[in-house]
C-alpha cells in the first residue's frame, strides 16, 4: 500500500478521529444479512468505526498502527491487527466475508487486481464481500488537513472488471453519480486473475478447469504439463504458486473466460466472445511485453482460426503475441520438452 499515505493516517490519527467520523453507512445492514457465519474482516478499518457492526467474529485490520491501536476503542470485541491490503496475512478461506469501505481506494488502479486476487484466495467460497472507492466523477484529492493521500478514481465498468477478473460475482454496483461507487460481491468459484503493471508476459488459458478454481492456481491438475516446463524454460523460478510468479517473476495468468468447468466444451460462443473483449481491454490497460496464449486450438476458435504455433504476425491487443500447444495431459500430440522449448522462445523475447 502507498506508504505516504499509510504515514498521513500514522501521523494524524487523532486529529482523523476528532475530525472525519461520518454517519453509519446503510450498506452494513446489507452486508452483515448476507455474509455466511464465521470470521469477517475490516479491511483498512481506520480506527475501526464500523468494525464492531459487523456481526462477529471480526478482524479489523490496517496499515497504520496507530490507526488499528484505536479498534478496540470503538469495537471493543474485534480483534485488531496490523496489516497491508496488499499482503493479507490470513490462510486459505479463512474468512466468509469482508467489508472495505473506502480503503482500496488509496491503492494504485493497476495494484488492485493482485490486492483483490489476495482477498478471493482469503475468502471462503460464497463469502461476501462490500468495496466502496471513488468515482471518476468527483476526482479532487485537495484536503488541507489531510494532504498528500493516494486516490485512485473508477468508472464503474472498469471496477467492475477488475473485481470479477479477481474471482467475484458482483451481485450489485451502485454509482451515486457523485463521489462513490459501491460494490456488493460474493467470492466465486472461480480463478483470481494474478496481473498487474510490468508483466514481462501474460499468459492465457482457455478457461480454468474446477480443480484449478479451487486450488487457485492455474494447470493444477495432476498431469498438466504446464508447472514443470514453465520451471524448465526459466519462465518462472516456483512451482504452483502464480503470486510468486507474477511478484517476482513478472508472469501473469488469465484466461479467455473465466467461468471454471470440468471440460472446455461446456462453454458457449457468447462467454468466448465477451471474454475475449475482456481481454484486449486488460492487455492494452496493463501493456505486458508479451501475450503467450496456451492452447492453439482455442486460440483459433476464439480469435484467429488460420493461427499457427509460434509468434503471430499479427499482435493481440498492440501486444507481440506467441501461441503454443495445451499442456493438458489428455494432449498426447505434444511431449513435455515442447512446452519447454516454446516457453523458451518466449522467455528469450522478454
Amino acid at each position: 500500500m502507498d506508504r505516504t499515505t499509510v504515514n498521513v493516517y500514522e501521523t494524524h490519527v487523532d486529529d482523523w478521529i476528532e475530525h472525519r467520523r461520518r454517519a453509519r453507512p446503510s450498506s452494513i445492514d446489507a452486508f452483515v444479512a448476507r455474509v455466511p457465519a464465521g470470521v469477517r474482516a475490516d479491511v483498512g478499518c481506520g480506527p475501526g468505526w464500523h468494525s464492531g457492526e459487523l456481526g462477529g467474529p471480526v478482524v479489523a485490520f490496517d496499515a497504520a498502527p496507530a490507526m488499528a491501536a484505536q479498534v478496540r476503542t470503538f469495537a471493543p470485541d474485534a480483534w485488531p491487527l496490523v496489516a497491508d491490503l496488499e499482503h493479507l496475512p490470513f490462510r486459505a478461506g479463512a474468512l466468509t466475508g469482508a467489508w472495505a469501505h473506502r480503503s482500496y481506494m488509496h491503492i494504485a488502479a493497476g495494484q488492485l487486481p493482485m490486492a483483490l486476487a489476495e482477498l478471493h484466495r482469503s475468502i471462503a467460497l460464497g463469502g461476501a464481500v462490500h468495496v466502496q472507492v471513488t468515482s471518476h466523477r468527483n476526482p479532487t484529492t485537495d484536503d488541507d488537513r489531510f494532504p498528500n493521500r493516494h486516490f485512485s478514481w473508477w468508472r464503474p465498468d472498469h471496477l467492475r472488471e477488475v473485481v470479477e477478473g479477481a474471482g467475484f460475482d458482483v451481485d450489485e454496483l451502485v454509482d451515486d453519480g457523485e463521489e462513490w461507487l459501491d460494490v456488493e460481491a460474493t467470492r466465486a468459484r472461480k480463478l483470481a486473475d494474478t496481473v498487474g503493471p510490468g508483466m514481462r508476459v501474460l499468459l492465457v488459458g482457455l478457461n480454468p478447469g474446477l480443480m484449478s478454481a479451487d486450488r487457485g492456481i492455474s494447470f493444477a491438475r495432476p498431469g498438466n504439463r504446464f508447472w514443470p516446463a514453465a520451471l524448465a524454460s526459466g519462465l518462472v523460478t516456483r512451482a504452483l504458486d502464480p503470486f510468486h510468479a507474477f511478484r517476482v517473476d513478472r508472469v501473469g495468468m488469465t484466461n479467455i473466460v473465466r467461468r471454471a468447468t470440468a471440460k472446455a466444451d461446456e462453454l458457449t460462443r457468447a462467454e468466448f466472445i465477451e471474454g475475449t473483449g475482456r481481454l484486449e481491454r486488460l492487455v492494452r490497460w496493463l501493456e505486458p511485453k508479451c501475450v503467450c496464449f496456451i492452447g492453439v486450438t482455442g486460440y483459433r476458435a476464439v480469435i484467429d482460426k488460420r493461427a499457427v504455433i509460434g509468434w503471430q504476425s499479427d499482435p493481440f491487443a498492440g501486444v507481440r503475441t506467441y501461441v503454443m500447444p495445451n499442456t493438458s495431459g489428455l494432449n498426447a500430440h505434444a511431449k513435455p520438452a515442447d512446452f519447454a522449448d516454446h516457453l523458451r522462445a518466449v522467455v528469450a523475447a522478454t
